[in-house]
């Protein structure tokens, strides 16, 4: 893959994961008697964590596409993995069918963090290593 498709496929995939979290947060904040039924009746879900997990999506989303350091874009990385396999696992648990969009932002964040040290000034010691290009 080309550099020039590298950035493109980076920029996109993070784009739009950081849009899925943003606007799940803004979905949780705007819409909270909604999602606190859903968290409730369909999930089984305590609805104290709606207020914590708006708030960590928001923040979640900033790093991601700020990067303010390579180790806390790893651990943002790996806690917004995990927390889209819960997601899926909550929601096929539950018979719900709201499971799509958390396996599609699953792909989007393994392809965002597999780019990322192809695109980003700031290095991951984990993501796969930039290929050096013989000059």
């Amino acid at each position: 893959m080309s550099d020039r498709a590298a950035r493109y496929v980076y920029w996109i995939a993070t784009g739009l994961v950081a849009l899925v979290y943003l606007g799940a947060a803004t979905f949780y904040l705007s819409s909270y008697e909604t999602v606190a039924g859903m968290y409730r009746d369909v999930l089984g879900y305590p609805i104290y964590v709606i207020w914590p997990l708006a708030i960590l999506k928001i923040i979640g989303a900033v790093i991601i596409l700020w990067r303010p350091s390579a180790m806390l874009a790893d651990w943002v990385y790996a806690a917004m993995f995990w927390h889209l396999v819960l997601a899926f696992g909550a929601h096929v648990g539950a018979g719900d069918p709201g499971w799509t969009p958390a396996v599609v932002a699953w792909v989007l964040l393994i392809v965002s963090w597999l780019t990322a040290n192809r695109v980003r000034a700031v290095k991951s010691a984990y993501a796969p290593a930039v290929p050096t290009t013989a000059h």
